[in-house]
């Protein structure tokens, strides 16, 4: 259990460091630099995948001196991995990171409509132009890429991923661990089991069981060269 002292010190330095080095990781270096009163100071990377000793002009360590070269009382932790594995990666690195004592940080954008009575666990990244209506709930780890709608009453269970430009219409539930892929759409009062693959543009009407995969067919290309359309 963290002391007084440990918490107040924490909120005094304001230092986040950031596990992952990919392009979300680099992404979120970004929001929090320019839009939180978070000061990104590096990255954690695995031990077998370190090859280089800094990444946005910040430090990397390894995974097995994260909590060395910076100890969970004087940083927060944010976990900037990807949808991969159903999203189980990233919430393994965030139990990981639980373990070792570290708070979790969300980001919220200020550009995000949402408004006071918002709920939202640790590891939250909700970008911009989300707009997330009253009594909306979010569970840890729900990553909300640019541009969605979740509508009132609905909830989003733990690491689940929501590509851009996704409707969750009023009163629906997402099973943990489900993606939505971009341009997808829930009914309204809808359920989605846990480990749902909801594939780009998929109109979801009825209640998916757990793991259920949607996917729709890609728009075919015709059989005629742009260069003879007459535009």
């Amino acid at each position: 259990m963290r002391s007084t002292s440990d918490t107040v010190n924490r909120v005094q330095r304001n230092q986040v460091v950031v596990f992952g080095t990919g392009r979300i990781a680099e992404l979120a270096c970004f929001y929090l630099t320019h839009d939180s009163d978070l000061e990104v100071a590096g990255f954690v990377i695995d031990d077998e995948y370190l090859s280089f000793s800094s990444f946005c002009g910040l430090p990397v360590v390894t995974l097995s001196r994260a909590s060395l070269e910076f100890p969970p009382v004087k940083f927060s932790m944010f976990v900037a991995v990807s949808y991969s594995d159903m999203n189980q990666h990233r919430s393994a690195k965030c139990e990981w990171a639980r373990g070792l004592g570290y708070e979790l940080v969300s980001y919220v954008s200020s550009r995000a409509t949402t408004f006071g009575d918002l709920t939202h666990g640790d590891n939250c990244l909700i970008l911009e132009d989300n707009t997330i209506q009253p009594f909306a709930k979010l569970g840890n780890n729900v990553f909300l890429w640019s541009g969605n709608h979740i509508g009132h009453h609905s909830v989003v269970e733990d690491n689940v991923f929501v590509s851009s430009h996704c409707v969750i219409s009023g009163n629906c539930r997402i099973g943990h661990h489900s993606f939505l892929g971009v341009n997808s759409s829930v009914q309204n009062n809808v359920e989605v089991g846990a480990r749902c693959f909801v594939g780009p543009h998929s109109l979801v009407r009825h209640n998916l069981a757990p793991e259920s995969v949607l996917i729709t067919s890609s728009t075919p290309a015709q059989k005629i060269s742009s260069r003879n359309l007459r535009m």
